[in-house]
């Protein structure tokens, strides 16, 4: 029960799917547990709905009422908490600005809403001085919006490296240990519901840069464009580079990373990126299966602390929505960008890719004749791009003619690994290297994951 001097708090939950059905699920199973953290209920007032007549295999609470109009929940002078869970950007976004505007505290797991809309929605709530909680926006059930702007709050922050997309970290698991090829592993993610419909967002990597943008913020305080992250998706890689990762020490992971160059974010500058690369299987990232997030933050004080755990689903995401709530009901003064005084607008000086530095895997599929070897290597050299390993793999099986005005025939491919160079120089070799007569396909090219040592993977005896 409440506290006599503590009156419930009240929701107006916009959305019924998996999220809300999961927060519902909490708040009634966790009610005890709820009131005696907060000293006060948390109640729910009303649930809007796109569809009154739809059977649902949660019911609502008791007391609750199921409504298809947003205004019995933004108009209700009873309800101090707008939790949306609707998703999408244009109705979502409509209906957090009137909650905002209406003095109603925000909680959400919309992270395209805020990646698209950030700036206009985060300076209303300091406005307001209103709380928009959105721990449930990246990585699911992981507390890393809570940790960045809580538990490392007294670091000087100089990196986030982490998976941050469940459903393309599956797909590469499944490619990894059971040999499949990408159609089938984004099938079988599909079957088990791991990956939607239309999993373009999630295999593309715009889900997980939304998901970075926020981090980027959060981390240093200053504005890094959505817009300006640069993002390759997992559609590129196939078997092959997954086996041949796996020679080097290696395993293929949807990346996300930011790094801070100097001392200062509008000074010094972030490098940021989503990326697939290659990952040492000594990292705990390459150990990060299935359907799982994680996240390595690199501070001064606290140095390396990493957090993993499930990414998504109906439970875990509604964990983090419970969070904030439970932050409102215990009256935490709002901090919702982690940094005090007005919204911080400052934007961050955008490290280009031609101060952008990493190793990188190359695969090139070649005609097996004197003289490729020297004439890759050649590019790559007009391109100050220095070697550190290379290996040649026949292959026997191919069978295919060359396309027109490319020689043949076909039969071997080429894997590099090069030392440190930038993304422009790779990016640029790439491009000369596929307009060589012998190459037969886009060369593929992958960031190669260092840590501090900047230790380059080796080739494994035997390989």
């Amino acid at each position: 029960m409440a506290d006599g001097h503590n009156p419930p708090l009240t929701l107006g939950i916009a959305g019924f799917g998996t999220v809300g059905s999961g927060l519902l699920r909490i708040l009634r199973e966790n009610r005890a547990e709820i009131t005696a953290r907060t000293g006060r209920e948390v109640r729910v007032k009303s649930v809007l709905v796109r569809d009154l007549s739809k059977a649902r295999a949660c019911p609502p609470p008791d007391g609750a009422r199921l409504t298809d109009n947003p205004d019995d929940l933004l108009k209700d002078p009873e309800t101090d908490v707008f939790v949306e869970l609707i998703g999408g950007i244009e109705t979502a976004g409509e209906l957090v600005g009137k909650a905002l505007r209406a003095g109603k505290h925000v909680v959400t797991a919309n992270k395209a809403l805020l990646a698209e809309r950030g700036n206009e929605i985060f300076a209303l709530a300091a406005e307001k001085k209103l709380h928009l909680g959105y721990e449930a926006s990246v990585c699911g059930g992981i507390p890393i919006i809570r940790t960045l702007r809580e538990a490392l709050a007294g670091d000087r922050l100089d990196s986030i490296v982490g998976i941050l997309n469940g459903t393309s970290n599956f797909i590469l698991s499944e490619m990894s240990d059971k040999g499949m090829d990408f159609a089938a592993a984004l099938k079988e993610a599909q079957t088990r519901g791991y990956a939607e419909a239309d999993p373009v967002l999630d295999i593309d990597g715009r889900d997980a840069a939304q998901k970075l943008y926020l981090l980027i913020r959060l981390a240093w305080g200053a504005e890094y464009p959505y817009a300006a992250i640069p993002v390759s998706g997992i559609t590129g890689v196939s078997p092959a580079d997954i086996r041949y990762a796996r020679e080097f020490g290696c395993r293929v992971k949807l990346i996300c990373y930011a790094r801070l160059h100097g001392d200062d974010p509008r000074s010094g500058g972030i490098e940021a990126g989503v990326c697939p690369a290659l990952v040492n299987e000594r990292f705990l990232l390459a150990r990060v299966e299935g359907a799982y997030n994680a996240v390595r933050v690199e501070g001064n004080a606290a140095g390396s602390v990493f957090l993993h755990g499930k990414g998504a689903g109906d439970l875990p995401t509604g964990s983090s929505v419970a969070a904030d709530i439970l932050d409102i009901a215990k009256n935490v003064p709002p901090c919702n960008t982690g940094f005090a005084g007005p919204h911080p607008t400052a934007p961050a000086r955008v490290i280009g890719p031609r101060e952008s530095f990493s190793p990188h895997y190359l695969r090139l599929n070649v005609a097996d004749r004197p003289g490729v070897l020297r004439d890759v290597a050649a590019v790559l050299a007009d391109h100050a791009i220095s070697l550190a390993q290379v290996i040649q793999k026949d292959d026997a099986a191919e069978t295919a003619p060359p396309p027109a005005g490319k020689a043949g025939p076909y039969t071997a491919s080429l894997i590099l690994m090069t030392h440190k160079a930038s993304d422009d120089a790779v990016h640029k070799a790439v491009t000369a290297l596929a307009a060589l007569p012998f190459v037969r396909e886009s060369p593929v090219r992958f960031r190669v994951l260092t840590g501090k040592s900047g230790e380059l993977p080796r080739l494994r005896a035997g390989s």
